[in-house]
């Protein structure tokens, strides 16, 4: 079995001007895990634990959906946190602005594709963000959130898609399997 999702990875430009805004959130927050830099990402669509004689069929569909879809323009801006109450929340996120709605697209097609191949895909509403700290227990996430408010980096092409596998114990560890290009 394989631990897989789909990703779009921030070039690293943006990930540093994330990187400042996050070592500013830092000190507002110390009961956080914070996500380490080399793990951010905006995911796609979370696959979970794919057999591993079905993970070929699976990339062969999703990189046939990637090529459907054009590249988009993308920016980190502002903050927010799940469940979207900042006083009770357990997730904190940095969001993303430009083509959102061609992102939601692609996601989207992504988890009907996978559901079609009988792959378990969660229903919820697809929200482009990245997640930057995660809390143990519901925790206020007031005062790292408003930190993140005023993240606003410049725009990016996002011009190809990931399909990582994810390795769990201790730190998670992410590979790409592979990579795809939008058309």
């Amino acid at each position: 079995m394989m631990r897989l999702f789909t990703a779009v990875v921030p070039p690293a430009a943006a990930l540093d001007e994330l990187s400042a805004a996050v070592e500013s959130a830092r000190p507002t927050a110390r009961s956080l895990r914070w996500t380490p830099r080399e793990q951010w990402h905006v995911t796609l669509l979370f696959l979970g634990e794919v057999p591993d004689e079905q993970v070929d069929t699976v990339a062969g569909a999703l990189s046939r959906v990637v090529a459907r879809h054009p590249a988009m323009t993308l920016s980190l801006t502002g903050g927010g946190t799940f469940p979207t109450k900042p006083v009770r929340s357990h997730v904190l996120w940095a969001g993303l602005g430009g083509d959102t709605e061609e992102l939601t697209a692609l996601a989207t097609d992504l988890r009907d594709a996978a559901a079609e191949l009988g792959v378990p895909v969660e229903k919820r509403r697809f929200t482009p963000h990245v997640t930057v700290a995660r809390a143990r227990i519901t925790t206020n996430l007031t005062a790292p959130r408003a930190r993140l408010d005023a993240l606003a980096t410049d725009p990016w092409e996002a011009g190809e898609v990931h399909l990582v596998r994810s390795r769990l114990g201790g730190t998670p560890r992410y590979q790409t399997i592979a990579t795809w290009e939008l058309a």
